[in-house]
């Protein structure tokens, strides 16, 4: 069993990757990168597909995902490996540099490790296989598309177009022994009051404010634990107002003596229950509804409510004695290296492949303080992901 990557192919790699923009929903660059070095390294092209998920997207979205498929050279089910191709905006022209162990930018800028690191580790992990003739199971290894801005090419993706892997090994996050098992679902929901202008110092009973309303709302929603931090027996979760106002960044009055006559809110809900994601969603509704129910001005007119929701992302908890959690423990510790199992308060795209009942761990490969000017990658820890990944690709 070969356990050893090439450090020095696998850091080129790297530098090479993280110096190529990609911001979400413009990856195509990144992406024939990755194909070209691909086949440059031998890999047969027909081995290499994209699929139409940036035609489902409801957002400009450049290609589609990259799917790689090898055929086994041992008997053994598909396996999967998938990481995402994009970066947030911040990262647009960043220039990665060697200091000392790290890999920091060299301007203000964040570097790209979310998720180059992952990138690169599954091209060295694919290329140090077809090189070397390393004995290893059918793979597909996924490169999805607008992770950072809603989790879109995990979401659309059709398990026909990934073979029916049994398992998956996602790699996003940050240190390589950690083993994300379980996450939280996440609901996003819009409220949009439509109340009526009126002079405030001439006739305020006549209008009907939609920022009073709101905030009459969200003080019942407050009164009644379903904010913040929420414990409902044994149940728990979270929930968040951010955006209260107009819509696309407006304001919701015009001016300080005009009754506001529009509001609009967006917020989420949150918790490894899914079911408790929607009964927070619920609460949220109903405080809302029964305000405007029960809201009138002098002529006995009523505030109107629209309410719009949808799920993010779906929570998933891995069950312990899942396969590709022990797979990933044993070849942890063959390298030295303590497991860690952990659940997270985010959403990635191992949501939405477990919830196409792809069983998926989620590991990292060394960068830390994403999405920001501070970003870095531990040089070895990124190698720890490399080495780990081959391993699980040879009886994974």
């Amino acid at each position: 069993m070969n356990t050893q990557i090439d450090k020095k192919q696998c850091l080129n790699d790297l530098i090479k990757f993280l110096s190529i923009e990609g911001i979400t929903g413009e990856e195509k660059n990144i992406a024939n990168a990755v194909e070209e070095d691909l086949v440059n390294s031998g890999i047969p092209r027909e081995y290499i597909k994209y699929d139409n998920s940036n035609k489902k997207i409801p957002l400009p979205t450049q290609v589609g995902n990259l799917i790689v498929k090898l055929p086994g050279t041992i008997k053994s089910e598909r396996i999967m490996f998938s990481c995402h191709l994009d970066t947030v905006p911040l990262c647009k022209g960043a220039v990665p540099i060697i200091k000392e162990n790290k890999i920091i930018p060299k301007g203000n800028t964040a570097l790209g490790g979310d998720n180059r690191t992952g990138v690169a580790s599954l091209v060295s992990m694919l290329k140090t296989l077809y090189k070397n003739n390393i004995p290893h199971s059918p793979i597909t290894v996924l490169f999805t598309v607008r992770e950072e801005s809603g989790l879109w090419g995990a979401r659309k993706v059709e398990v026909k177009d990934l073979d029916k892997p049994v398992r998956c090994y996602n790699i996003d996050g940050g240190s390589t022994n950690e083993i994300v098992i379980g996450a939280v679902g996440c609901d996003r929901w819009e409220i949009e009051i439509f109340g009526k202008a009126e002079h405030a110092g001439l006739a305020p009973e006549k209008g009907i404010s939609s920022s009073m309303i709101a905030s009459l709302a969200l003080a019942d929603i407050q009164k009644n634990g379903w904010f913040g931090k929420i414990v409902k027996g044994e149940k728990s979760g979270t929930s968040n107002v951010g955006i209260f106002g107009g819509k696309n960044g407006g304001s919701s009055g015009q001016s300080p003596n005009t009754v506001t006559d529009y509001t609009y809110i967006k917020g989420e809900s949150r918790s490894y229950d899914q079911n408790f994601v929607s009964e927070i969603t619920d609460a949220f509704e109903q405080s809302f509804t029964k305000v405007c129910d029960t809201f009138t001005n002098a002529d006995g007119e009523k505030p109107n409510l629209k309410f719009s929701r949808h799920t993010d992302y779906y929570s998933f908890n891995l069950n312990f004695n899942e396969k590709v959690i022990n797979n990933a423990k044993s070849k942890l510790s063959t390298l030295g290296l303590e497991p860690k199992l952990v659940k997270i308060s985010g959403g990635f795209d191992a949501n939405w492949l477990v919830k196409k009942d792809i069983p998926t761990i989620t590991f990292g490969a060394g960068h830390n303080m994403c999405h920001t000017v501070g970003e870095y990658v531990e040089i070895d820890d990124y190698f720890n992901a490399c080495n780990l990944s081959l391993l699980l690709a040879q009886d994974g």
